[in-house]
């Protein structure tokens, strides 16, 4: 089974292309964070991980994501080579993943002039909740 599931930000805007028959395709770059910090200076490392998105979901991508944005991706691992331009004798491997499924890991940015009662970063937005105020529960 070639199954792998990623957390984490983009480095860059994703880059929305075509090809020439007319599908989509997205890439991106994922910084995810290693699970220990450095023990000489205390700071977490990270890996960047190439990723290619097709279709509908390189769209969902480029339309929905931006720098900075914290991102799940679930797809394969593909891996390639190529040789070197300018030294024949040096190959280079790659390793991406090809992604089948996004989804969004943090909270739409909420304009400051909402009421902040209504919002709360674990449940979002609570505006169409009524306050029940004493003991009498409806149920």
């Amino acid at each position: 089974m070639n199954k792998v599931i990623l957390k984490g930000r983009l480095t860059a805007d994703p880059e929305l292309r075509q090809t020439q028959s007319g599908i989509s395709s997205c890439r991106f770059t994922l910084a995810v964070d290693r699970k220990f910090a450095d023990k000489s200076t205390g700071e977490r490392q990270a890996d960047f991980v190439s990723c290619t998105a097709w279709r509908s979901t390189a769209e969902f991508v480029s339309r929905y994501f931006t720098k900075g944005s914290m991102i799940l991706v679930e797809g394969a691992l593909r891996t390639g080579s190529y040789t070197d331009k300018n030294h024949s004798d040096v190959t280079h491997y790659t390793t991406d993943v090809f992604v089948d499924n996004v989804e969004f890991c943090e909270s739409k940015k909420k304009d400051n002039s909402q009421n902040s009662q209504t919002e709360n970063s674990d449940f979002g937005d609570l505006s169409e909740f009524e306050e029940i105020i004493g003991d009498d529960v409806p149920f």
